[in-house]
């Protein structure tokens, strides 16, 4: 895809890339740290990588055909990595993302109605009183260091609770943050013997996590629990999203979900929503901060508008790409794991049963043979007539398994960077390169200080 632009674009910090004689223990020992720091240039370079994983082949896929494939031709061929498993299992549960063969199909069917794009519109109405207050408090803070990390967070953890609850976070927001931060700190990251043993021989971070499951499930019980105990007015519409999924059936077999698979599909989606959305929101901040003449086309495309319901959110073309762009610079999920379940051919290689297969879109959208300048910040590119290969760019995965809240995820973003860039110009107070790492989503190394004005 080529890009022409007057201005030369910035082009954020990364971490340096291995070498790509990286021994495998010196492998293993990275992948703790900072996953995305384990590949060296030739996985920017190479359409597919083998190599091996103890005793099974590894292939890591950068051709769209290939991961066509892998992701949606021939998908039930491919299941979660054990330590994929491991990792969100214990947060996740028995919920859609990870949830296989027909307990998938029955929960993808029984909450499709709760994601479409009328009910997305029906819950724009819960982001933009969040985002209303947050302005107002932003006001008070103009002129001094803020941390908008931890503000995105706040942002997106009030919006979950209001769009899946209609109340707000206020008192069990701190819990929930508490959680995350636990979770990803420790528990979230692969160890050795995570990777290595079947997910059947508990390893000793598997009793931890364990531990963290247990309180984990009764706090979204409760928060459960609190919201039926406001009750619903009988024949009344669904007024969030705890009502459509509530309320939803499984149109082939008429079964809704049992309280318990409720519980792990709140969590997902409260997890999967809340916290990939507020650090995409930082990443977006960050560049703007870096970037402040895109800054002022993102403020220019939102003067005058009400940005107050979808058809607003639809007119931002531009904000629109600085997100797509934002997303393909720091993917939220920046790696796909799968086993194969037994053999296949992936574009001319030949794949065994138990072979691990890598799709890593923080790989694929910095790949040299797919994109014009990888690591540079051009969003315009998302405006192009030429879009990119749908499977060059995977923000939320693709295929039948493709992420089901990604039209409110968009939505909320390009609300919430309209919103905000549209209120304050944003700089950073803070000069430390901010290093990105991979546990669990693409987190910032670091939370620096920026400095907001009112336009």
């Amino acid at each position: 895809m080529n890009i022409a632009s007057v201005r030369r674009p910035i082009i954020p910090p990364t971490p340096p890339r291995a070498p790509d004689n990286l021994s495998f223990f010196g492998r293993i020992a990275v992948i703790r740290q900072n996953m995305i720091a384990t590949w060296g240039q030739r996985a920017y370079e190479e359409e597919i990588i083998q190599g091996r994983f103890l005793l099974h082949k590894s292939f890591i896929l950068n051709q769209p055909d290939a991961i066509r494939h892998v992701l949606m031709s021939n998908y039930e061929n491919y299941a979660r990595t054990p330590a994929g498993i491991r990792m969100l299992r214990p947060v996740l549960g028995q919920g859609l993302l990870l949830a296989e063969g027909h307990a998938w199909a029955h929960q993808r069917r029984t909450l499709a109605p709760a994601f479409t794009p009328r009910a997305t519109a029906n819950l724009v109405p819960h982001m933009t009183a969040v985002l209303d207050e947050t302005i107002a408090k932003l006001d008070t803070r103009t002129n001094e260091p803020v941390d908008l990390r931890e503000i995105m967070q706040r942002v997106t953890l009030e919006i979950a609770g209001r769009t899946m609850f209609s109340f707000g976070m206020d008192r069990h927001g701190p819990t929930l943050r508490n959680f995350v931060m636990e979770y990803g700190e420790r528990l979230g990251r692969a160890y050795f013997l995570d990777m290595v043993l079947p997910v059947s021989w508990p390893t000793p971070m598997d009793r931890a996590r364990a531990r963290f499951r247990t309180r984990w499930t009764e706090f979204v019980t409760m928060l459960i629990a609190e919201r039926r105990a406001s009750g619903k007015k009988d024949g009344a519409p669904p007024r969030d999203l705890f009502d459509l999924m509530d309320e939803s059936r499984d149109p082939e077999t008429g079964k809704g979900f049992s309280d318990e698979q409720l519980v792990d599909e709140v969590a997902t989606m409260i997890l999967a929503g809340h916290e990939t959305t507020a650090t995409a929101l930082f990443w977006a901040l960050y560049l703007l901060a870096l970037d402040p003449d895109t800054q002022e086309e993102v403020a220019s495309e939102t003067r005058g508008e009400h940005l107050d319901s979808m058809a607003d959110i639809d007119r931002q073309k531009f904000t629109r790409a600085v997100v797509d762009e934002t997303m393909r610079l720091y993917p939220p999920a920046f790696l796909i794991a799968r086993a194969a379940r037994g053999k296949d051919n992936v574009a001319g290689a030949e794949v065994s049963k138990g072979d691990i297969i890598m799709i890593a879109p923080w790989l694929l959208h910095r790949h040299e043979k797919l994109w014009d300048q990888p690591n540079a910040f051009v969003p315009k590119r998302f405006m192009s007539k030429e879009p990119p290969d749908r499977f060059a760019y995977l923000p939320f995965g693709a295929g039948p398994r493709v992420c089901i809240g990604a039209p409110f995820a968009q939505a909320e973003s390009v609300l919430a960077l309209a919103r905000l860039i549209g209120a304050f110009r944003v700089e950073l107070a803070d000069a430390t390169p901010v290093i990105p790492y991979g546990v669990v989503t693409t987190q910032p190394d670091h939370s620096p200080m920026f400095r907001i004005t009112r336009r």
